[in-house]
């Protein structure tokens, strides 16, 4: 196993991990009712498509980090979370900008492929909206060296992670012919 990297201080980890939670949801519940009336000089659109990129990268960065603790490569794990960890906020920031210059899009979708869409849609959103603070207290339990607490909450938080960007890339796919300029 590898060495802790902080010292454990589990109420003011709670209370960090819940206060970012929270002003990341606030923020994304906020700032998704506001369109800002900005001509860039290029389709913003393509926000939309730099986010399906980054989930698709951490999708395949949660498979190749379970696969690497599955083979006990703790190293290899450790740094491709980080990496998993550090696109997942790349995209928090494009996620915000592109729905701040773009605004809702329509879904024209008929027949039974739109309540898949909308299944996929609401799933989505509600797992993305209570995914954080796993993902942060998972990430805490591993930075302290409380491995059996950390494998214990990475049997929720990594399938959810995984559900959460892969349907972020379908959701774009399904949404995206629907876009306009």
């Amino acid at each position: 196993m590898l060495k802790p990297l902080f010292k454990k201080n589990d109420k003011q980890a709670r209370l960090l991990i819940f206060t970012v939670s929270f002003v990341v949801f606030a923020a994304v519940a906020v700032l998704s009712r506001v369109k800002l009336e900005v001509d860039l000089g290029f389709d913003v659109h393509i926000f939309a498509a730099i986010n399906a990129v980054i989930n698709s990268i951490v999708s395949f960065l949660l498979v190749l980090a379970l696969a690497a603790v599955k083979k006990k490569n703790y190293v290899l794990h450790k740094n491709v979370m980080f990496g998993a960890i550090i696109l997942s906020i790349l995209f928090l920031v494009s996620y915000i900008a592109h729905h701040l210059l773009a605004g809702d899009t329509v879904y024209g979708g008929e027949g039974a492929i739109r309540y898949v869409y909308f299944f996929i849609l609401i799933t989505h959103i509600i797992l993305a909206a209570i995914i954080l603070p796993f993902i942060l207290f998972t990430a805490y339990r591993s930075l302290t060296g409380e491995y059996d607490k950390h494998k214990k909450l990475a049997r929720y938080t990594w399938p959810l992670w995984f559900y959460v960007s892969v349907t972020g890339v379908a959701v774009y796919l399904m949404i995206s012919p629907y876009y306009s300029a």
